[in-house]
């Protein structure tokens, strides 16, 4: 069964032109989907018109197999059947932990509601702290009190608004994790809506990235890393080291600044781009070395202490390839180095080649 089912939606702001455009999306029951793109690409836009906060100009939206908006269909959000998780956890200061999360159940007799609440907050890890006031609270706590108010009434879908923004980078991890195994166990359909390619791969089981109001690919977090539809997404999605490469069509390799590179496919044109990750390549060393595929100037090194990345001046191109590499340290800015390539690579036709 789908649990969200967005279908041609076009939502516009004025006179400043659309900002959904005809935009699909479909997420299937219990699964976790994330919602990636630059700002200002319609992300919040299609919260808000999922929510019911904002209404559609064309399309259609279900949400657990219900339509909530369409021809004819309008329900209000109170009746959607939605829950939300919003930026800032925005809890009820006056009330406990526990009457926040029962806050939503007011049709069930008093006894069923607190052990309801009580229920979500051992499923998020707060078990004990109902009769604590939200502002004795962390921010990574109030989270999970607001994620517990979500569930509490068992939502057909969870909406999660940028939810781990407000916290330290040493909270995210952790909290991103403890979301989606409290998400699982309670069989949910969820959306995150993001602005962090980290936490769209790391979380979601797909990831839809929106471009310009409408989807520009969706899949799982390893298919779009692996085989981004085209060079933006590939420099969107995380690190992309992207070349220009000529290739036979049909030719299973292509001709780049680093050599002949493998192609994940075959090529359908001459010429194009070539997408390559930087763990993909390595460094060797002496530069001269016969197994180098190429040999370039080091202008930066970034470390990162788990990793650094390593920016290397290649001969013809007019910026910088980028090399992730782990360990020890063996270049410098301004050493000269050999590069050599791992893995393939996707080939990108340009336009102009394919008319």
């Amino acid at each position: 069964m789908t649990g969200l089912r967005v279908t041609s939606v076009t939502t516009s702001y004025g006179r400043g032109g659309k900002v959904l455009d005809a935009l699909d999306l479909t997420v299937a029951e219990g699964e976790l989907a994330a919602v990636l793109g630059p700002s200002g690409c319609g992300k919040t836009t299609l919260l808000r018109v999922i929510a019911g906060f904002l209404h559609p100009e064309a399309g259609e939206i279900a949400v657990g197999g219900r339509t909530v908006s369409g021809p004819g269909v309008r329900l209000p959000p109170e009746r959607r059947g939605i829950g939300i998780v919003a930026q800032e956890g925005a809890l009820f200061p006056h009330l406990s932990v526990l009457r926040n999360v029962a806050f939503g159940l007011r049709g069930l007799p008093r006894g069923e509601r607190r052990g309801r609440a009580a229920d979500l907050l051992e499923l998020v890890g707060l078990g004990g702290y109902g009769d604590r006031m939200p502002h004795e609270l962390s921010g990574g706590q109030q989270q999970r009190v607001a994620l517990a108010r979500a569930l509490a009434p068992r939502p057909a879908l969870v909406l999660l608004d940028e939810p781990f923004s407000a916290l330290d980078s040493s909270l995210r991890a952790g909290l991103r994790a403890d979301v989606r195994a409290a998400l699982r166990t309670a069989g949910a359909t969820a959306l995150l809506v993001t602005h962090d390619q980290e936490e769209a791969l790391s979380t979601a089981d797909r990831v839809a990235v929106i471009r310009a109001g409408r989807v520009a690919q969706c899949g799982t977090p390893r298919e779009l890393y692996e085989r981004p539809a085209d060079p933006w997404i590939a420099s969107f999605v995380g690190e992309a080291v992207l070349l220009p490469a000529t290739a036979d069509a049909g030719e299973s390799h292509a001709v780049t600044a680093l050599g002949r590179v493998r192609l994940t496919g075959t090529a359908a044109t001459t010429a194009g781009t070539v997408v390559l990750r930087p763990e993909q390549l390595r460094l060797t060393a002496p530069a001269d070395d016969a197994g180098a595929d190429a040999a370039g100037r080091v202008t930066e090194v970034r470390y990162h202490g788990h990793d650094a990345l390593v920016l290397i001046e290649l001969a013809g191109l007019a910026e910088p390839v980028t090399v992730r590499t782990l360990g020890p340290l063996t270049v410098r800015p301004g050493d000269t180095t050999g590069l050599t390539v791992t893995g393939t690579a996707t080939f990108h036709p340009d336009r102009d080649a394919t008319g």
